[in-house]
């Protein structure tokens, strides 16, 4: 089964073909940064407004690359939800017309799910059994939206679980606002991760709290850490130098240990003793190397997808697709972009007592 898949929920206009297995047989994104860089975030109607213009090509080239036309798919798949209203419905309209003209079954993607399930895509080769996790498994997904642990049982929405996730900022969205105050431009997350290689955390520990430090608790905060670093700025200015690379190196430990520490504590929780990485910050050179120390030593099996299936891409979006597909599932062409996800949520966001 030869399915693509169609991202546009955010900032990058993806498409790429994929088979039921999971392997990759083409992958295109192309990035809106430059595009949102001076405003220091996504604006959403200009996104809307760049998918419209780029969806097209990028699909051309991505059915291109695989070597199939529309007539060879088996199905389209698409980013429904969550995401910005208008950058999905441009995915979505682009998905409907190709299926409609092609005579191809329609599915819908939970961009949720799709993040959760890139663990399986295969690039380049297949990769051994033992890179590839069995179900279940414990799941830390952070991004720039979002930021949840999960307990995947299964593909399937149903076989999904929160087990904690933000009460406000996400993990991503905190990097990028906190570069922002530091001055160090958008996207900020690579920034803050490149010069915390330099630092020395313990040299700024004091403008760092921890984060949600409960350890009871499964759920996260991260607008905390954010304020103490503008009042740190606000009193002191803008850090520069070795004393910039500390700040980012404290801000960073104590963002990457609140995710190890719960993402850990929840597999133990569970007895669950697989643990995947997924989404945006699951790039994060700092996190990874933190939790697979975490793993290794409580005896948890890590699995980590490459970079480019951590980012949002449209080969995660076809592969659940094609799950979908493989299990008779088919959407019709009134599918609706929504804002939240299908994912049942237990974690009530703001502050105040639980």
């Amino acid at each position: 089964m030869r399915v693509l898949g169609i991202e546009t929920s955010c900032d990058e206009t993806a498409a790429a073909v994929v088979t039921e297995g999971g392997d990759v047989l083409s992958d295109v994104v192309r990035s809106q940064v430059a595009l949102h860089a001076p405003y220091g975030g996504v604006v959403p109607e200009v996104a809307a407004r760049d998918h419209a213009r780029a969806v097209v090509p990028v699909v051309r080239e991505a059915l291109s690359r695989a070597g199939v036309a529309a007539a060879d798919l088996d199905g389209v798949a698409v980013t429904s939800r969550p995401g910005l209203a208008g950058a999905l419905l441009v995915g979505l309209q682009a998905a409907k017309g190709l299926a409609w003209a092609a005579g191809k079954p329609l599915v819908g993607v939970d961009h949720l799910v799709g993040h959760l399930l890139a663990v399986f895509l295969r690039r380049g080769g297949a990769p051994p059994p033992e890179e590839r996790p069995s179900f279940p498994y414990v799941a830390l997904l952070a991004s720039g939206g979002h930021t949840a642990i999960y307990r995947v049982d299964g593909p399937s929405l149903d076989a999904i679980r929160e087990l904690g996730a933000t009460r406000d900022d996400a993990a991503g969205e905190a990097f990028d606002k906190v570069a922002k105050l530091l001055g160090l431009g958008y996207p900020g997350g690579p920034v803050v991760d490149r010069l915390a290689a330099t630092g020395n955390a313990a040299a700024a520990s004091e403008a760092v709290p921890a984060v949600m430090a409960r350890k009871e608790s499964l759920e996260f905060s991260f607008s905390g850490i954010k304020s103490a670093v503008a009042r740190h700025v606000a009193k002191r200015g803008r850090p520069e130098g070795q004393a910039l690379h500390d700040l980012c190196a404290a801000f960073q430990g104590a963002v990457v240990d609140a995710l190890v520490q719960k993402t850990v504590r929840a597999a133990r929780v569970e007895g669950v003793e697989r643990v995947v990485l997924a989404g945006g910050v699951a790039a994060n050179r700092g996190l990874r190397a933190r939790m697979a120390a975490a793993c290794e030593r409580r005896g948890l099996a890590l699995f980590v997808p490459p970079f480019a299936s951590c980012t949002d891409n449209g080969a995660m979006i076809a592969y659940a697709g094609a799950l979908r597909l493989a299990a008779g599932e088919r959407d019709a062409l009134d599918l609706a972009p929504e804002t939240r996800t299908a994912l049942p949520r237990v974690t009530r966001k703001g502050g105040g007592a639980r």
